[in-house]
């Protein structure tokens, strides 16, 4: 969503120019309804260098309002927001700004959960023990990743990869991207629970992978999974 306040080569909000003509991430919005962790989180975030401003929000509502007004660079969202729940948020806020870049915040629980965020174009996931190294890489890393995007225009070509998944490890990756269950996926396909989850463990090693979620993120980015 372009700010109709900016003037052309006008550097947009929430982020501030590098002197290789990048982009660098200044302001943060997170979104989570447990205070004690927001604020904890907040400190953490604020601590990151490049990082100048850090916003909060714990409802999604608040999550719309605030990302609407203030464009920030990131979005930290949390997958179990109690009003509209963290994917079902991330799916409505990057249709509504499909320039936001949403990265959901999780337990170690929460795989078919961040599976959905992941469908629904939130751009990855930190665990809520994430250290300040591990939180520096990921911002790094959607400014990159946003940053390619830019320059293609949101048409370039897709990384992609190729690992030698067979049709049926295909078809349970698409599944789990629509997020679906295991039972879910073997009902569709005719197949039995354990079989789906023999063909996950296949396809998390040949990706590389430790979990669905990680699978999907991985299954979108490389153009695996449209």
């Amino acid at each position: 969503m372009k700010d109709p306040m900016a003037q052309e080569g006008e550097i947009p909000r929430g982020t501030i120019r590098t002197g290789s003509g990048g982009t660098l991430v200044t302001t943060v919005l997170i979104c989570d309804d447990h205070r004690r962790f927001r604020e904890h989180l907040r400190r953490y975030v604020a601590a990151v260098p490049g990082v100048d401003r850090v916003m909060t929000a714990d409802t999604s509502a608040e999550t719309f309002v605030r990302y609407a007004a203030e464009l920030p660079a990131l979005v930290l969202l949390d997958v179990a927001m109690p009003d509209l729940g963290g994917p079902e948020t991330a799916r409505l806020l990057v249709s509504a700004h499909p320039g936001a870049n949403v990265v959901m915040l999780a337990g170690t629980a929460d795989s078919e959960n961040l599976a959905r965020a992941m469908a629904g174009g939130a751009r990855g996931y930190l665990t809520k023990d994430v250290s300040v190294e591990e939180l520096c890489a990921a911002l790094a890393h959607v400014v990159v990743d946003a940053g390619v995007a830019r320059a293609n225009n949101g048409h370039g070509p897709a990384q992609v990869i190729d690992p030698p998944l067979t049709e049926r490890e295909r078809q349970v990756l698409d599944g789990m991207s629509r997020g679906k269950t295991n039972n879910e996926i073997g009902r569709e396909l005719f197949l039995s629970e354990d079989t789906v989850k023999t063909h996950a463990r296949r396809l998390f090693r040949k990706l590389g992978v430790n979990d669905r979620a990680q699978a999907v993120a991985l299954g979108f980015r490389s153009g695996i999974v449209r």
